[in-house]
């Protein structure tokens, strides 16, 4: 049976979205979907190789599959990648969501992601092209947010706990 998830997860890169996620599902009994781990187990190899050998578009089409797919999944936990909302298909089917904006600022992310992650996006002086992907998507993830919580110098268990209280108010 089709239905909609009990959250849905979104923020850049770096924010702990999966790590959240898994948090939330463990706390709450519910299943997790990843759809970046989704993706990497449809095309049977990391996103960072089919941005590479595939292409972004055909990357973003394997995404919009999976996400489109995640958010039918009744009571699920569901953590996007952080360009899926900026996918028009998607960003439609995230506005009757319940969706929690994770946000966090560049001196957290960094600390977080690193500089040797693969992350296709931030390939090139990651802290420029973080800091300009946030300026074109931050009115995306703000937009489409049921709620938002702020990230920066907290851990896991804290921003679950947040999470959680304003999911469940």
């Amino acid at each position: 049976m089709s239905g909609a998830p009990f959250v849905v997860l979104i923020g850049p890169p770096g924010v702990g979205k999966t790590s959240v996620a898994r948090a939330v599902a463990e706390r709450t009994g519910r299943t997790l979907i990843d759809t970046d781990a989704a993706v990497e187990d449809a095309a049977g190899r990391e996103i960072a190789d089919i941005f590479v050998l595939d292409g972004e578009p055909a990357f973003r089409a394997l995404e919009t599959e999976a996400v489109l797919d995640a958010l039918t999944t009744d009571g699920t936990v569901v953590a996007l990648g952080g360009g899926a909302p900026m996918t028009d298909a998607i960003a439609s089917a995230l506005e009757d969501q319940r969706v929690v904006f994770l946000d966090v600022g560049i001196a957290d992310a960094a600390k977080r992601i690193g500089l040797d992650q693969p992350r296709p996006l931030l390939a090139v002086n990651p802290r420029a092209s973080w800091i300009a992907m946030m300026k074109d998507r931050r009115p995306t993830y703000e937009r489409l947010a049921t709620w938002q919580v702020d990230t920066a110098g907290r851990g896991v268990d804290e921003v679950t706990d947040e999470v959680l209280r304003q999911v469940e108010a």
